[in-house]
């Protein structure tokens, strides 16, 4: 294929992930009370992690903007509109990328891209049910003075919520790449082991990155995608060389 038929073919790519994005988002629009539901339960006090970890606060939101609470809505559909359409972009890169690869490293990255979509997925979960909660914990309980009363935007909310439910996503794919590059021969066992002193720096790291709050929701990121790392070793083919 020339370069522009490369090109054309990453305009349809392109064109089809966008479209699906925006077909996801249209559900978010309709069903709004079922989305926003989801997307406060964080934060109520009722969220069952705040109960098993014994933490207590009291969030009210308000909204200062007149057309804030559009704009919300429209960040929360877009943001479970890639959420959802994670696997279906993923399988457009992959058929993009595919042609170009060879037979054995077909088989890598085709297994690259499944694990991708679990790993996101748990990255989000894990964003949701503990980085999330952890970070509103911190913050609504954090003050300089008593004289300073929070009074949480609804647009302050949603992107904390947004940021920190798709970075952690983002950040759980870590494992992916290093599975990637050992079945591709560009990592083996033995480098991974000699790496993990720099391995726990780099999610330490990433960690606090993603979650800029406390200690301990940085342990909370760190914690899994450090297993991760231990686990991505035992992954690893003993033999890594790639037969062309």
């Amino acid at each position: 294929m020339s370069f522009w038929d490369h090109l054309e073919e990453l305009r349809g790519t392109l064109f089809r992930s966008i479209l699906a994005l925006c077909l996801f988002a249209v559900l978010g629009f309709i069903f709004k009370n079922q989305l926003f539901r989801l997307v406060f339960l964080p934060a109520s006090p009722d969220f069952f992690i705040y109960r098993l970890l014994g933490w207590n606060f009291s969030l009210e939101m308000i909204n200062v903007e007149m057309a804030a609470q559009f704009f919300v809505h429209l960040s929360a559909a877009f943001g479970a509109a890639l959420i959802l359409a994670c696997p279906y972009i993923l399988w457009e890169l992959w058929r993009f990328v595919a042609p170009a690869l060879y037979e054995s490293e077909k088989k890598a990255v085709r297994g690259a891209f499944l694990m991708a979509t679990g790993f996101f997925y748990l990255g989000v979960a894990t964003g949701y049910v503990l980085v999330l909660p952890a970070c509103i914990q911190f913050f609504m309980n954090y003050s300089v003075s008593t004289m300073v009363t929070n009074a949480i935007t609804i647009g302050s909310y949603m992107s904390m919520f947004t940021s920190t439910v798709l970075l952690v996503g983002v950040a759980f794919e870590f494992p992916t790449v290093i599975w990637a590059l050992s079945r591709l021969g560009i990592l083996d066992r033995p480098m991974l082991r000699k790496g993990r002193r720099y391995a726990l720096v780099a999610v330490l790291v990433l960690a606090a990155i993603v979650t800029p709050a406390d200690p301990l929701s940085m342990l909370i990121v760190a914690a899994p995608l450090y297993l991760l790392y231990e686990i991505s070793i035992l992954m690893c083919p003993r033999s890594n060389a790639v037969d062309r």
